[in-house]
């Protein structure tokens, strides 16, 4: 299985990996043979990348924290919250504490796994991946961090509703009236839930704070900010880099972790930030890359604890025009380095 952008997606690849819809049903199923309509469908829904099944990395799988079920769990729930906020209604926190359980439970089944973020996004269901995305980052950070098991649901579903003040109508990002910011709605939305803890309300309030105090809504300068809202805005950080619909230019994994390390202790917290980098993928399985070596491969392995490091599988002809099939253990080869990420 490889990521291939959508634009070189051909009729007749095959689907590696389902495709959700912005309330956990299926769009595409993994497997299925692509037509012409498909890939349309999926260019005009704002798909941009896409994961294809290659007889020659057959064998790869790509390494999930987080099981189908959960994300058909959260993605439906996330729905149903943000349905019933549109139309002026009280919210369910438990169904919001029941999706961060399941969370919390695959992460830590899955402690030892780097962090790949491969759902793909569509113009639908942006919203509540992100949501989704931004909770199992913030997990992974806080659990790096020692945080208890109190600490981490509360902070796992502050990272779930960080955007929840987007939903309203009333929000005016733009505005210079603070109390119109998303940030804000969100905050006097759940501090009205007398079943969620404050800090829960305070991780919507302060995640676009910064430690230099040019963030907002409040200008809060360093350990003014909460931890649990430091934490969040590293996973909203690099989420927005690698997948905001409205951007036209999206970073690949190890430009966002790049350009993620020059804000550290200004924009984002530096210590969350050292830990953040040992949970990430940076060239995540299944990432097409140019080697200084000059050779041209996909990446089919990971070390944890060394994520700069991966395993690259080179399928190349030799002199008689039959294909040969190396790998390069990155760990190992000392010598070797990524020079262009591709796909």
């Amino acid at each position: 299985m490889r990521n291939t952008n959508i634009e070189q997606v051909e009729p007749g690849q095959v689907l590696g990996k389902t495709i959700f819809s912005s309330n956990g049903t299926i769009l595409l199923s993994a497997g299925v043979q692509l037509t012409v309509y498909m890939i349309n469908t999926l260019k005009r829904i704002g798909a941009t990348m896409v994961y294809i099944k290659d007889p020659s990395f057959e064998d790869v799988d790509i390494p999930e924290v987080l099981s189908d079920e959960t994300k058909r769990l959260v993605l439906r729930k996330m729905t149903e919250s943000m349905d019933a906020i549109r139309s002026g209604k009280n919210f369910d926190t438990r169904a919001v504490s029941v999706s961060v359980e399941s969370i919390l439970e695959d992460v830590v089944r899955s402690k030892e796994m780097l962090l790949q973020l491969s759902d793909i996004r569509t113009k639908d269901n942006h919203l509540y991946v992100h949501s989704m995305n931004v909770c199992l980052i913030a997990t992974m950070i806080g659990m790096n961090m020692g945080l208890n098991q109190i600490q981490l649901k509360e902070l796992s579903i502050g990272a779930m509703l960080h955007d929840i003040g987007k939903v309203e109508r009333i929000t005016d990002d733009e505005s210079d009236d603070p109390k119109r910011h998303h940030t804000w709605r969100g905050f006097e939305l759940l501090k009205q839930k007398q079943e969620l803890n404050l800090l829960i309300a305070h991780v919507a309030l302060q995640h676009h704070e910064q430690p230099d105090g040019q963030g907002f809504p409040r200008k809060l300068v360093g350990d003014q900010i909460h931890l649990y809202a430091q934490i969040v805005a590293v996973a909203n950080m690099y989420d927005n880099l690698l997948f905001d619909v409205m951007k036209t230019k999206q970073l690949l994994p190890h430009e966002a972790c790049e350009r993620m390390m020059a804000m550290s202790g200004t924009v984002l917290d530096r210590e969350v930030l050292v830990q953040f980098m040992r949970t990430v993928s940076i060239y995540p399985t299944g990432s097409s890359v140019r080697l200084s070596t000059r050779e041209t491969g996909v990446v089919v392995g990971q070390h944890r604890g060394l994520p700069g490091r991966p395993i690259v599988r080179v399928v190349q002809p030799d002199a008689n025009n039959e294909m040969i099939v190396k790998e390069i253990d990155m760990a190992k080869e000392t010598t070797v380095f990524v020079e262009t990420v591709l796909a």
